[in-house]
C-alpha cells in the first residue's frame, strides 16, 4: 500500500503540472478549456470555474485537458464539423498551437529540474571514496560482477580507461550504458580489463540488483546472534571477532561465506558434520565447534563496515542555495540525456524491450515499501524529464504527434486535413494501448 501510495501521488502531480502546462498556455492564446482532469472517467468529483470544469477521475493513470476545437483522446468529431469558432484551438495561428502542445512538455522539464536543485541543497552528496574501498581489500562481488568475470578482492581502478574518484561512478547510468566500456581491476597484483557487456544494464532492472553487483568488505565482527541457530549453541556474542573457520584464518566476513557455504555441501555429502571458529573476545581468543549438518548458515547478522572505515571513505558536499542550481540542472539534463541514450538502445535493439521497459508495477517497486522523502522525490525528478521525453516522441495522440503535424503544417504552409489528423489519433492511441498491454504484461511476468 505504501508503494501504491508513493506511484499514485508522484503520478498524479507529475500529470496535473503536465496538463496544467497545456491549460495555462491555451488560456493565454484565448483558447477554450472546456475540462481538466487527473485521472480518466469515470469521474469522481469535480467543480466549474469559468468555462473549464476541473475534475478528479477514478482511474489514476493519467489525465487530460479539453480544449475547444482540438482533436483529441476524446475524439469529439462532431464538434470539429461545426465552423471554427475563434476561441478554438482550431481557429488559431499554427504557432500558438505549436506552444500550447509544448506547454505540458516545457513544464515537466521545468518540473524535473527543480525538484534536482531542490535535492542537491537539501541533501547534497555524500560519496564513497574508491581509494579506501581498494585499501580495504577491494569488493565483495556477487552474482552479477561473477557473471561479467569480476572476483571478489578485486580493486578497481580505471573506468573505461579513465581515473575516477567515487564508488558510485561504478554504477552510474553513463557507465552501464557505455559503448564498449571496461572496468580495469587490479587483481593480486595484476592488471585485468574486464568488458562491460553492452546490455549489462539490464542485469540492474531490480532494486536488489546493486547489492548483488558490488559489495563492500568488512570484517567478521558479530553485531547480534540468531536465536536456535549455530552461532547462539556455539556461544558466540555480540562484539565477537571470528578470526578462523575450521582452522582457516580470515580477515573478512565474506571469506566466511564462502568456507561456510562449502562447508554445507560437505555436510550434505556426509564428510563434515561440525564446524569450528576461532574468535576473539575482550582480548582473549577462544575456539568454540558445533554440529552443523543439516544447517542452512551460522546464524549472525554483522556488524559491517566499521565507523573507522565510514569517517575514512565516506565525503559529505554540501551546497549553498546558488551552487545548487547549475548543480541540480546539470544533474537533471544528465539524466535525461542517459534516458534518451538508453531508448536508443532499445530502438536499435541493443537492449532488450522485454528485459528494459517498466510499467506502473515495476516504477512502484522502485518507491520501495517504506516512505522515503528523498527517494519519492527522486524518483518524481527522474518520471518528470522521462514523461517530458515521451511525450514528445512523434506519436500521434502524444504531445509529440501534435508538434510533428504542426512542424509539417508551419513548414508547408499547409494544414493536414481533419479526417486525417482524426485517423492518425485512432492510429496513435490502439498503438498506446497496445504498448501499455504488453508492459502490464511485462511487469506481471516480472514479479515470477
Amino acid at each position: 500500500m505504501i508503494m501504491l501510495a508513493q506511484l499514485l501521488l508522484s503520478l498524479s502531480f507529475l500529470v496535473a503540472v503536465h496538463e496544467m502546462g497545456h491549460l495555462l498556455a491555451a488560456k493565454y492564446f484565448g483558447m477554450r478549456v472546456e475540462q481538466f482532469s487527473i485521472g480518466f472517467p469515470p469521474k469522481i468529483w469535480s467543480f466549474r470555474k469559468g468555462e473549464t470544469e476541473y475534475a478528479l477521475s477514478a482511474i489514476p493513470l493519467g489525465g487530460y485537458v479539453k480544449i475547444s476545437g482540438m482533436i483529441d483522446e476524446s475524439l469529439d468529431t462532431e464538434a470539429m464539423k461545426l465552423p471554427a469558432q475563434p476561441w478554438e484551438f482550431r481557429a488559431k495561428p499554427a504557432w500558438q498551437r505549436l506552444i500550447v502542445m509544448l506547454g505540458g512538455i516545457f513544464v515537466n522539464v521545468v518540473v524535473g529540474v527543480m525538484i534536482f536543485i531542490g535535492l542537491t541543497y537539501a541533501l547534497g552528496d555524500t560519496y564513497i571514496l574508491k581509494d579506501e574501498v581498494n585499501n580495504n581489500g577491494g569488493f565483495d562481488v556477487g552474482p552479477i560482477g561473477q557473471s561479467i568475470g569480476l572476483k571478489t578482492g578485486d580493486k578497481i581502478v580505471k573506468i573505461n580507461g579513465q581515473d575516477f574518484k567515487y564508488l558510485e561512478e561504478i554504477i552510474h547510468l553513463q557507465t552501464l550504458l557505455s559503448t564498449d566500456g571496461t572496468y580495469t581491476v587490479e587483481r593480486n597484483g595484476e592488471i585485468i580489463n574486464i568488458p562491460i557487456p553492452a546490455d549489462f544494464i539490464q542485469k540492474f532492472n531490480k532494486k536488489s540488483s546493486p547489492d548483488n553487483f558490488l559489495g563492500l568488505r568488512f570484517p567478521p565482527v558479530i553485531f547480534k546472534v540468531v536465536d536456535n541457530t549455530v552461532a547462539s549453541r556455539m556461544g558466540l556474542q555480540k562484539d565477537d571477532k571470528i578470526l578462523e573457520v575450521n582452522n582457516t584464518p580470515i580477515q573478512y566476513n565474506d571469506e566466511l561465506i564462502s568456507i561456510v557455504q562449502a562447508q554445507r555441501k560437505d555436510s550434505a555429502n556426509s564428510k563434515s558434520d561440525s564446524i569450528s571458529f576461532k574468535v576473539l573476545r575482550g582480548g582473549q581468543t577462544l575456539t568454540f565447534k558445533a554440529k552443523f549438518k543439516g544447517e542452512k548458515g551460522v546464524g549472525y547478522y554483522p556488524s559491517g563496515p566499521s565507523k573507522e572505515f565510514q569517517d575514512k571513505a565516506e565525503q559529505v558536499i554540501t551546497y549553498g542555495f546558488f551552487e545548487s542550481i547549475p548543480r541540480g540542472t546539470e544533474r537533471a539534463f544528465t539524466t535525461l540525456a542517459v534516458q534518451v541514450k538508453a531508448f536508443g538502445k532499445i530502438i536499435t535493439g541493443t537492449l532488450s524491450p522485454k528485459e528494459s521497459l517498466s510499467g506502473p508495477i515495476g516504477i512502484m517497486q522502485a518507491f520501495g515499501n517504506e516512505w522515503d522523502w528523498s527517494r519519492f522525490w527522486s524518483l518524481t525528478g527522474v518520471l518528470s524529464l522521462v514523461l517530458a521525453f515521451m511525450n514528445l516522441l512523434p506519436i500521434p495522440a502524444l504531445d509529440g504527434g501534435h508538434v510533428m503535424f504542426l512542424s509539417y503544417e508551419i513548414i508547408s504552409r499547409r494544414k493536414p486535413s481533419d479526417k486525417f489528423l482524426e485517423t492518425a489519433q485512432k492510429i496513435g492511441m490502439v498503438f498506446l494501448l497496445a504498448l501499455m498491454v504488453f508492459i502490464f504484461a511485462n511487469d506481471i511476468i516480472k514479479l515470477f
